[in-house]
């Protein structure tokens, strides 16, 4: 039922003969052992190594310090929300922010209607 016909295919290229006739196989060069570049943690400023990197919206955290700036619970990548690179549980974010209508007000920036307010009162005195 399977059969080859036709004649034998050549050896991958990856494998070369030797003198004896047998193949041997040669490794990929890609590899090295060279030092990877350290994360830091955005949290605690330590090294952050493979098994427990975490990242969100772009920022490498340990598992054990990714939580809310509110609560300080443990967060994960399904339960949690970020405005301006701070990072909160969904409880919290609704409560804080969400209900107000106003994220940059929890935060005490100023406010997106104060900038429409300054456009509105410039483009009156120039028409008048």
């Amino acid at each position: 039922m399977f059969q080859a016909t036709g004649a034998a295919s050549p050896p991958p290229a990856h494998e070369a003969k030797n003198s004896s006739g047998g193949s041997t196989v040669q490794r990929s060069k890609s590899f090295s052992l060279k030092a990877q570049v350290k994360e830091m943690c955005t949290a605690c400023q330590k090294t952050v190594y493979p098994m427990e990197r975490l990242v969100a919206d772009k920022f490498v955290f340990h598992n054990s310090c990714f939580c809310c700036k509110h609560c300080h619970t443990k967060l994960s990548l399904g339960s949690y929300a970020a405005l301006h690179g701070e990072f909160y549980c969904k409880p919290h974010f609704q409560q804080l922010f969400k209900s107000k209508g106003n994220y940059d007000e929890g935060f005490g920036r100023r406010q997106h209607k104060e900038l429409w307010v300054h456009k509105e009162v410039e483009s009156g005195t120039k028409s008048a």
